[in-house]
């Protein structure tokens, strides 16, 4: 018995193996690495994008080894991209990758455990409901909704499973973020009174992919599957890669950039979304037949969040034709500001002696702390090189799918940024006052429901 017992396990582990290495393509020196495949974390990729490419794909390289994770599949609706996603990952990764056409055979596959959702920004919130319902963790790029029906419907299927959903807000791993939340939670940093936002650059080809452009089919392309939710129209290359441009697939700024700074807002603050938005900009410098606008300046109300101060006020100003890529995120209090371009808290605007004293008031000055102390005794040992913020974000994913915590960007912050984002393209498109209906969880311009 113990001989035919140990016999049908070899043959069994012989079998297995030919399985694997026909399916994948394996060498059998690669074959050594997957010992143990029964604890290897799968991952399909879900959108070979260039934001896939270039970070997130280094990040999860940078830690997938210590953790056992392995990228084993591709989908992608566009034929050029499919096969480049397959040949670079199968050079980077030094095995067999398989390509899917869609998600669904992707899905069909029955050995993926985890996805990364880099696609279109309107496709992120539908996409990551693939994923959940397909028993799969996900990692889903941000903005995760740019309409209230695609977020609601994702936070209500997402709350109801057990996956680890983790939204692509990288700032909530970055250690000095961590430092500035504590900080203003801990009641040190006084009410918030204002905070200003920018980001700014002058970069003409911004979004724009005029190459790939040339290159874009509609015969190798599923448009309709791209189109999703999403009116029908006729296939159109420029809003299938340049999607960040034309609404209703993107939102442009707010979605891109506002939704990484407005997260902090929210998790500093602790409190869900804005009372109000109003908007102001266009498009004044790069007439390419774009939709999204090119200035934006918008206005949220925030507030009240806690019994003894009514609110504050957030500024976001962005601006595609003039500086460099160097966010702006500064914290007002009446004893100073909290500043994460230079990553130190100070008295820079505090009250002083002199103007508290007319007043009878104490003078109120918040101390001088710098907060990069912090990143580097938390990262130095764990990030070297490379996009730090990513890799800290991706590496908390893995390790929540080992540990089943949750992420340190849930469901909620996506659902949150969201409806900032979601306020905010309300009042581009109308011109209007955007405000949230609690009850309904729905965005209202001016009284009236904001339908895209």
């Amino acid at each position: 018995m113990a001989y035919t017992r140990r016999k049908f396990i070899q043959q069994a582990s012989k079998a297995s193996a030919s399985i694997y290495l026909g399916a994948f393509a394996f060498s059998a020196k690669s074959y050594a690495n997957i010992l143990g495949a029964n604890e290897r974390v799968r991952v399909g990729v879900i959108g070979f994008s260039d934001r896939f490419k270039n970070s997130l794909l280094p990040s999860f390289m940078r830690h997938s080894q210590e953790l056992n994770f392995d990228i084993i599949a591709v989908s992608d609706i566009w034929k050029n991209r499919r096969q480049e996603g397959v040949d670079y990952l199968k050079n980077k990764l030094q095995h067999g990758i398989v390509g899917c056409i869609n998600n669904d055979e992707l899905y069909n596959l029955k050995n993926i455990d985890a996805v990364m959702v880099s696609t279109a920004d309107f496709q992120h919130a539908l996409h990551a409901i693939e994923g959940v319902r397909a028993n799969c963790d996900v990692y889903c790029e941000k903005p995760f909704a740019e309409t209230m029906e695609d977020n609601r419907a994702a936070l209500t299927i997402i709350k109801k499973s057990d996956r680890i959903v983790q939204v692509g807000s990288q700032r909530r791993s970055g250690a000095n973020y961590k430092a500035a939340a504590d900080f203003i939670q801990s009641g040190k940093f006084g009410p918030i009174t204002m905070v200003e936002l920018t980001w700014n650059v002058n970069q003409p080809g911004r979004w724009r992919r005029p190459d790939l452009v040339a290159q874009c089919k509609e015969e190798d392309v599923d448009w309709k599957r791209f189109l999703l939710n999403r009116p029908y129209e006729n296939f159109n290359a420029r809003k299938y890669l340049e999607y960040r441009l034309f609404w209703p697939y993107s939102s442009g700024m707010p979605g891109q950039w506002m939704s990484h700074q407005i997260d902090t807002v929210h998790w500093f603050s602790q409190l869900s979304h804005p009372r109000s938005v109003t908007a102001n900009g266009g498009i004044y410098c790069w007439k390419d037949g774009r939709e999204n606008w090119d200035t934006t300046t918008a206005v949220f109300d925030y507030g009240p969040y806690n019994d003894s101060h009514s609110g504050f006020q957030v500024v976001f100003m962005s601006r595609m034709h003039n500086g460099e890529e160097n966010p702006s995120e500064i914290y007002y209090s009446n004893g100073g500001e909290l500043n994460l371009m230079t990553n130190k808290i100070s008295s820079t605007g505090g009250l002083k002696e002199n103007m508290a004293a007319a007043m009878q008031l104490q003078a109120n000055l918040l101390p001088e702390i710098n907060l990069t102390d912090t990143i580097i005794k938390v990262e130095s040992s764990a990030n070297t090189g490379g996009d730090n913020l990513t890799s800290s974000h991706v590496r908390n994913w893995m390790e929540c799918i080992r540990s089943r915590k949750q992420p340190n960007a849930p469901v909620e912050a996506g659902y949150n940024h969201s409806v900032a984002t979601i306020m905010t393209n309300a009042a581009v498109r109308t011109g209007g006052k955007a405000t949230f209906d609690e009850k309904t969880q729905e965005v209202m311009v001016n009284g009236s429901l904001f339908k895209y």
